[in-house]
């Protein structure tokens, strides 16, 4: 009997330290951290180690692991340690898996929301998975650029990491506490994944931060994203799933979203970007085949941004969004922008299964659409003169029911007289971006092809003088217009002009 137990106690004192606690150290796998040998091997093997014994922790300790494609799997937790660096390798190393054959229609979507096995972490169909701890993911290997273009790339590798955390079709997601820094294309893509959460998690990049696409059930709360090239938090309802999917039940709150330059957030800095295109922002779009529904965003604030985009022009339906207690100081472009349009990028038929089993195609001709929008309780200052508020519909479908609500903005001021008469572009096929229109005919909210506008409580004000309404409605019907306050400059007749149709 002793014997027995004196070899038992020997062979639990040399099987690696996961055997006993369901925790498996990548060190026990043959992972340095010394940041030059090529770990992602190592790691990979403690999750498949993991994973053959019904999933538990896989341990990244302090340490700095050069890394290519890790293969997240169902029920494992990748856990970085404090003081832990997952460092993307360069493309020279060749240390990515091969971009997945899409098939079906690349043309839909641009290259990073279709290909997603050629990330620094990737999971596709899996299930009960984490990224947790407050280590640090570096993207430094990977590429800004989107070098997939739809439908060049059709399966194999280009030599780099695309992402540096892409999930797609998974289910019961969570990612808490880590920090990315140099997120390549995008730091976050989510595609097609239900049950989710996102707490706690600091992004500081050059590019897209967090992309939800095609998802339903997530939350996302106490965030902070640094994006001062591009977009900081989006919702998209592409065509990557290879059919229309609503982006759904999404509850975000608690975040600040900012467009420093790359990596003063980390730092501490806080240098605010010179940019001329779009920096942080929350948005809805662009991509949008499948549309929104049911949509929260509260208790956020924008600093060195732009605002919020919610944008519908891809034939999708856009309902049930309710945004409140917002600040946004320093704001680029446009504070709120609302908007529908016809670019239709998508297919042009459907097929509709018939009572016997067959198939047919039938024209796509639903336009886009989107009603029953809340935003209330807003407070911005140091708007961009640019842009008022916006909120566009089309001629043939307008937008319907908008709500805006003990909204105070500060503008710049500096609007000229001739813009009064301003032809304000049509969205149409256009992309939807204000910044290609030009100045708006009014400088506090301009509005046209509405149905139903209740505006209330609602002030403007700005610094230099500006010659231009603060309001101008553009074939809105329906409209109400409570305690406003707007100043205008002496030779402006109407605080409120009106435009019909």
């Amino acid at each position: 009997m002793q014997r027995q137990m004196f070899i038992a106690l020997l062979f639990l004192s040399i099987m690696p330290s996961w055997a006993a606690n369901g925790v498996y150290n990548v060190l026990d796998y043959g992972a340095k951290g010394d940041g030059k040998t090529l770990d992602s091997p190592a790691i990979n093997a403690a999750i498949d180690a993991a994973v053959s014994d019904g999933g538990g922790q896989v341990l990244l300790p302090a340490g700095t692991y050069l890394s290519g494609s890790i293969r997240l799997k169902s029920n494992i937790d990748l856990h970085l340690a404090a003081g832990c660096t997952i460092l993307a390798a360069p493309a020279s190393m060749k240390a990515y898996d091969e971009s997945e054959s899409f098939g079906g229609f690349p043309e839909y979507q641009d290259g990073g929301h279709t290909y997603f096995h050629n990330s620094l972490i990737w999971a596709e169909g899996q299930t009960n998975i984490s990224i947790t701890g407050h280590g640090m993911i570096d993207g430094k290997g990977l590429t800004r650029k989107d070098t997939e273009r739809a439908g060049q790339v059709q399966g194999g590798s280009i030599g780099t990491g695309d992402k540096a955390i892409a999930l797609k079709l998974c289910r019961q997601v969570t990612l808490r506490d880590i920090t990315i820094y140099r997120g390549g294309h995008f730091a976050i893509i989510m595609t097609g994944c239900q049950l989710g959460t996102v707490d706690n998690v600091t992004i500081d990049t050059n590019r897209d931060g967090f992309d939800i696409d095609c998802c339903k059930y997530l939350t996302i709360t106490n965030c902070r994203i640094n994006t001062p090239s591009d977009d900081a938090l989006v919702l998209k309802s592409s065509y990557a799933l290879k059919l229309p999917v609503l982006c759904e039940h999404i509850a975000i709150s608690n975040c600040n979203i900012t467009g420093y330059k790359l990596g003063t957030l980390l730092d501490g800095t806080y240098v605010p970007e010179t940019v001329g295109w779009v920096c942080g922002r929350f948005k809805l779009g662009t991509e949008s085949n499948g549309g929104y529904r049911n949509i929260a965003l509260t208790n956020c604030t924008f600093a060195y941004s732009s605002g919020l985009a919610f944008e519908e022009v891809d034939q999708g339906r856009m309902e049930n969004i309710v945004v409140s207690n917002i600040t946004m100081s320093h704001v680029h472009h446009y504070p709120i922008y609302i908007t529908t349009g016809c670019r239709n990028r998508g297919p042009k038929e459907i097929a509709v299964e018939e009572a016997d089993g067959g198939v047919t195609f039938k024209e796509l001709t639903r336009p886009s659409s989107a009603c029953d929008i809340l935003i209330s309780n807003v407070v911005a200052d140091h708007c961009d003169s640019l842009c008022s508020i916006i909120v566009t519909g089309m001629k043939e479908e307008p937008l319907r029911n908008v709500w805006l609500s003990n909204i105070h903005l500060t503008f710049a001021g500096g609007g000229t007289r001739d813009l009064v008469s301003k032809d304000y572009r049509e969205q149409g096929t256009n992309y939807p971006e204000p910044k290609f229109a030009g100045w708006t005919p009014a400088y506090g909210l301009y509005a046209r092809h509405v149905d139903g506008l209740h505006v209330s409580d609602v002030s403007f004000s700005y610094g230099r003088p500006d010659y231009r309404p603060a309001i101008v409605l553009d074939d809105v019907r329906n409209a109400t217009l409570t305690h406003l306050n707007a100043p205008t400059e002496e030779g402006i007749e109407q605080v409120v002009r009106f435009r019909c149709e």
